[in-house]
């Protein structure tokens, strides 16, 4: 059965009784010249398939291995790119139009017969529960969500995917696309013009078969946009192929877009469904959504927006160009526009309220602003953890290497460290590391305990030396550093409290690639002059205990579904360079 025979029969299936469609009715709803029409038609005449212009029950028989199965709906990510909204709430549970987004797209499923429907959940699952006993939808939990990209959400339903409908919990179709019979695996497509960064597809021959996926974007393209839909054999080959790679270290990251333009000419063949750029809807930010529907931004329950309308005295309305910050191991964060000026708002992190006294990080705030360094602080909520601050532009990377920042950079440090502010509270970050091993339990390799005693050894050795606190970061390192010309401001102090002073230099070196040299070096510019032995061996002690204490939280945030990636070995190697240094250090000095 080719294309136009399949529509044929699909059309004449769904044709009432006591409608008798004609031949040039046919072609014009196909989109087919009279003359294919009659052709086509002629040929299921032959096969018994259609008679008198209505569908046989022969014909019936042989659309049922084109019967969609089921669709699977993926609604698991956080969808970081939709910041605010989607700090608070999955964005396929939003109103759109007076629908929510899931639901629409459910509806739509099932007026096109398709009543077996997956919805694969992470990220709050818990606000899609109710979709089960509204709907009659399967619910299944993707574990994976955060430390992998939705080839996890397809690997979790694999032994599900036949003739199957792949979907996304926040598309909206204003037209349905959902059919009962699909005669070939497709992608939806939209036809961009101008530079586009969507995924882009070269498809060729009649049937446009997608021959090349380009993931960086193009420009004048077929786009990826919407819906999917595998036909059982795609599906057992993809199924097979990801079974293969799952485990692969480079996997994870990927989009399954990704993995089927990596392996497209080893599986089976899809098509390219063009639309109209009007039926299909992705909304990959609040201001796209604004359009669509300018009524959404006045009536979405966010208490972030709520909370920078009442700061800064603005309607939500005001509120634009709105960008997600990727930068930052804690929290999530996002710059906006209101009346011409930049801001960023700081959200607090999954499981940042166990390790992070807010009430702490407000105070030191406060003083960083009075002491002018961090002028960018405007307020937080010291029992919520939010955050609002200017947003400084035309900024230059910190460089660890250029002596004008490390010069500056270590001067801010002097600032707060001689300032004679005294916090109520304290951050020992020897005794964080234990508080965070405590939560996290037996770890199972080798020398985790090695580096804990050898921590510990470096503790008592510092504590020997009997410095008095002061007031500290406890964060300081390369992406807390603003720079723009002769400006430079210290964000970020969620860990700043009372401690040793060289907290804060162990921290900024145990970030860094520096070695050992490279580390006295930066305590030099700290203390105007060469460091004394006793005080280098007191700051190399804190590059291994910081780097230690680093390490363990990351430990924590890979155990919290936020793995940190590479920052987990550079800070586990560091904390063995650099502890295993100070302890001969201060071995011989015990030795005289």
């Amino acid at each position: 059965m080719n294309q136009s025979e399949f529509d044929i029969l699909v059309l004449l299936a769904n044709s009432h009784e006591n409608e008798k469609p004609t031949q040039r009715f046919i072609a014009q709803e196909l989109g087919i010249s009279l003359g294919a029409a009659n052709k086509a038609l002629t040929t299921l005449r032959d096969r018994g398939y259609v008679e008198d212009l209505f569908i046989t029950e022969a014909g019936r028989a042989a659309l049922e291995p084109y019967r969609v199965d089921n669709a699977i709906i993926m609604a698991a990510g956080l969808s970081s790119r939709f910041a605010p909204i989607s700090y608070e709430r999955p964005k396929g549970v939003l109103r759109v139009r007076d629908e929510v987004l899931i639901e629409r797209q459910i509806r739509q499923l099932q007026e096109a017969g398709i009543r077996d429907i997956t919805v694969v959940v992470g990220y709050k699952k818990e606000e899609f529960f109710y979709l089960e006993d509204k709907f009659g939808v399967r619910i299944v939990v993707n574990e994976e969500y955060a430390s992998r990209n939705n080839n996890s959400t397809l690997h979790k339903v694999r032994d599900l995917l036949g003739n199957t409908y792949i979907c996304s919990s926040d598309d909206y179709f204003t037209k349905n696309p959902f059919r009962p019979f699909e005669f070939a695996g497709y992608y939806a497509s939209v036809y961009e013009e101008g530079e586009t960064d969507e995924y882009c597809m070269i498809a060729k021959g009649w049937d446009k078969r997608i021959v090349e996926v380009h993931p960086e974007g193009g420009r004048d393209a077929w786009t990826m946009l919407g819906h999917v839909y595998w036909d059982r054999r795609f599906s057992e080959a993809f199924t097979a192929l990801l079974d293969r790679i799952y485990d692969e270290s480079d996997t994870a990251p990927k989009l399954w877009e990704d993995i089927y333009a990596e392996h497209i000419k080893e599986l089976p063949p899809l098509v390219l469904r063009p639309y109209d750029k009007d039926i299909i809807w992705e909304f990959d930010s609040l201001d796209e959504l604004r359009e669509f529907d300018p009524d959404f931004i006045d009536n979405v329950n966010s208490s972030i927006m709520d909370n920078i309308c009442q700061v800064l005295g603005c309607a939500k309305g005001d509120i634009r160009s709105i960008i997600p910050i990727k930068q930052g191991l804690t929290n999530l964060s996002f710059r906006f526009d209101v009346d011409g000026k930049t801001y960023v708002y700081r959200h607090p992190g999954a499981g940042t309220d166990e390790i992070i006294n807010r009430e702490a990080e407000t105070f030191s705030q406060d003083v960083a602003r009075r002491l002018g360094i961090d002028d960018t602080f405007i307020y937080e909520d010291a029992a919520e953890g939010w955050k609002l601050s200017a947003f400084i532009t035309d900024c230059e990377p910190f460089d660890y290497h250029n002596d004008d920042h490390l010069r500056r950079s270590m001067e801010i440090a002097r600032t707060l460290h001689q300032s004679g502010e005294r916090s109520p509270w304290d951050f020992d970050v020897y005794q964080k590391a234990v508080e965070i091993v405590d939560m996290l339990g037996p770890q199972p390799f080798e020398d985790f305990n090695e580096l804990g005693q050898m921590a510990a050894e470096l503790y008592d050795d510092v504590m020997a030396d009997g410095v008095e606190p002061c007031l500290c970061h406890n964060d300081f390192y390369e992406p807390n550093f603003l720079v723009r010309g002769d400006e430079m401001h210290l964000i970020d102090w969620e860990y700043s409290a009372m401690s040793d002073y060289a907290s804060d230099l162990g921290t900024f070196v145990c970030c860094s690639d520096y070695d050992v040299d490279d580390a006295l070096r930066a305590f030099a510019f700290y203390f105007g002059r060469e460091p004394t032995p006793a005080e280098a061996r007191h700051c190399l002690a804190y590059v291994g205990i910081s780097a230690y204490y680093w390490f363990v939280w990351a430990l924590y945030k890979d155990a919290s579904g936020e793995p940190v990636g590479e920052w987990l070995y550079l800070w586990y190697r560091a904390a063995k360079k650099f502890g295993r240094v100070a302890v001969d250090l201060y071995r011989e000095a015990a030795l005289g």
